[in-house]
């Protein structure tokens, strides 16, 4: 078994139901589950999971210990950085003006649209079956609840539910729900770490670690 450059794809687990082009890279401690696809050009990080029947499409980038859940679909050309969390049946879509046909009627190739893709940050999650139409942002530790639609960039931190996905809150990066406290800050209840929100966003007050 080879990566997208010939080198042996070493501490790499991939079912023999799994479809895995072999010009994807895929990188040490990364599991492919059954019937996961990862498509030419793709490239995935250390110790990722791909599980059953998830997409990734050509190009979009996984940086380490990301999670697909079962049949998350991420079209191209997404970038997902070190520590997302996508849940099962979660979609990121890629096609901001959908048609299956020309105005003249035409089946549309890939030359007749351009892909757009959605950018994910740093230790986000994405919910079940929630929809990010691209293109659009999610930073760094959001939290997209299940079912949620997002139409527009999310701030680092934000809790996002609905349809469409508004803020109603802000997460730690635990995922639990911050507690506001006096003057803009706001602590995690499970380890103390302290924000603060001046408009509109969230920083951190305490290190992580």
């Amino acid at each position: 078994m080879t990566d997208a450059h010939g080198a042996p794809r070493e501490g790499v687990e991939i079912a023999a139901t799994a479809d895995v082009d072999e010009r994807a890279t895929i990188r040490s401690g990364t599991r492919v589950w059954h019937l996961a696809q990862v498509r030419e050009g793709a490239s995935v990080g250390r110790n990722c999971i791909i599980g059953r029947g998830a997409y990734v499409g050509p190009g979009v980038h996984l940086g380490d210990n990301v999670k697909l859940q079962n049949y998350a679909l991420v079209y191209e050309p997404a970038e997902l950085a070190d520590g997302v969390f996508v849940g099962p049946a979660a979609v990121l879509t890629n096609d901001e003006y959908p048609r299956s046909v020309t105005p003249q009627g035409r089946v549309k190739s890939g030359d007749d649209w351009t892909a757009v893709g959605v950018v994910v940050g740093e230790g986000a999650a994405i919910g079940a079956r929630a929809v990010c139409v691209a293109p659009v942002s999610i930073g760094r530790w959001a939290l997209i609840a299940a079912g949620a639609v997002v139409t527009r960039d999310v701030p680092d931190f934000g809790l996002m539910v609905g349809v469409p996905a508004r803020r109603v809150g802000w997460v730690g990066r635990t995922g639990q729900p911050l507690i506001a406290k006096d003057d803009g800050r706001w602590s995690c209840p499970q380890t103390g770490a302290e924000y603060r929100e001046d408009g509109g966003r969230l920083t951190e007050l305490t290190p992580a670690g």
